[in-house]
């Protein structure tokens, strides 16, 4: 599930994180979202917030235009339906793929090659 931070409860009330004077931080309806779910059908759920994970400095207008037809053309996907497919960069493109098809082959990364090794010389564990 994804979900914008704005989003409002049933009862039309802002989850917010925290609130200063007049500011107020929204970023909760995720964590909201995953009791109610939990409570409705008493399956484990676990939030993850996009902006902790991805620290890769500040996104050019090509991240950003990319993301954001991403977006549209999986929200596209959804409204027709297609649940089975995932949203691909290919020659420039947005492409929409059976997920059997994106995954029918398998590709491994090279713990020798340049980006592995410069992972790790950055600290960052790869697993053994």
């Amino acid at each position: 599930m994804v979900v914008a931070e704005a989003v409002r409860t049933e009862a039309g009330d802002r989850v917010v994180v925290a609130e200063h004077s007049e500011n107020c931080r929204l970023g909760g309806i995720g964590q909201y979202l995953s009791q109610e779910i939990c409570r409705m059908i008493g399956a484990e759920t676990r939030v993850t917030v996009l902006g902790h994970i991805q620290r890769g400095g500040m996104p050019s207008h090509s991240d950003r235009l990319i993301a954001t037809a991403f977006g549209v053309a999986a929200v596209e996907l959804i409204a027709k339906e297609k649940y089975d497919h995932v949203v691909t960069w290919q020659k420039r493109h947005v492409v929409c793929v059976p997920i059997e098809e994106a995954i029918s082959q398998y590709s491994t990364v090279n713990p020798d090659g340049t980006l592995a090794t410069t992972a790790r010389r950055m600290g960052i564990f790869l697993g053994s």
